[in-house]
């Protein structure tokens, strides 16, 4: 079992999606809280970011939020968490979210969420981030993002070791088990980052 203590959650800022997706990103804030794990996430105000959050709040948990300086500028922060980080830049921002983190889980999101998830399977890859990355597949929601990367080992892109890196859940209780159980990676896998 691994020493899960910090988890970082990345997911949508939009304040327009299902039902659906504001309830699992609620259930797995409150989760958070009830095992005494605190969230990491990028400190936002708005959307499944601010729902997580104040989930994990209202239940007693821990928030650390970590946001760069130009998104404070604009009051995009969530103003009530345990702890808010201010960096120089996104580029900072998503290595302090990983360096805080003992896991990672992906929520459906846009751009940015993807991007971070994309980045930290990258890392991981190279054996910079060793620590368990569980995509949480609300409603399918990363049905076809996963036919990708099926689709990327299968043409050879990527070896099929690679397609350990992440794990798949369907409940927010799916992914913290995973979290826990998920082997960490080996950081000697770089020498497989070249094909």
């Amino acid at each position: 079992m691994n020493d899960i203590r910090t988890v970082c959650i990345y997911c949508a800022s939009s304040t327009r999606v299902a039902d659906e997706y504001v309830n699992v990103a609620r259930d797995l804030g409150r989760l958070l809280a009830e095992r005494d794990i605190r969230l990491v996430n990028g400190a936002g105000c708005l959307g499944l970011m601010k729902e997580c959050s104040d989930a994990c709040l209202e239940v007693g948990g821990r928030v650390t939020g970590v946001i760069p300086r130009f998104m404070i500028e604009q009051g995009w922060h969530h103003t009530g968490l345990t702890e808010l980080i201010e960096t120089p830049d996104m580029h900072v921002r998503k290595q302090t979210m990983m360096r805080l983190a003992d896991g990672a889980i992906a929520l459906p999101g846009g751009c940015g969420t993807m991007e971070e998830l994309l980045e930290v399977i990258t890392w991981k890859q190279l054996g910079l981030y060793p620590h368990p990355i569980v995509i949480l597949n609300t409603s399918d929601f990363y049905h076809h993002l996963l036919e990708q990367l099926r689709q990327a080992v299968d043409e050879r892109f990527m070896r099929p070791e690679h397609a350990g890196i992440w794990q798949v859940a369907q409940t927010p209780e799916e992914a913290l088990r995973l979290l826990f159980e998920t082997p960490l990676w080996d950081e000697n896998v770089r020498k497989f980052a070249a094909i």
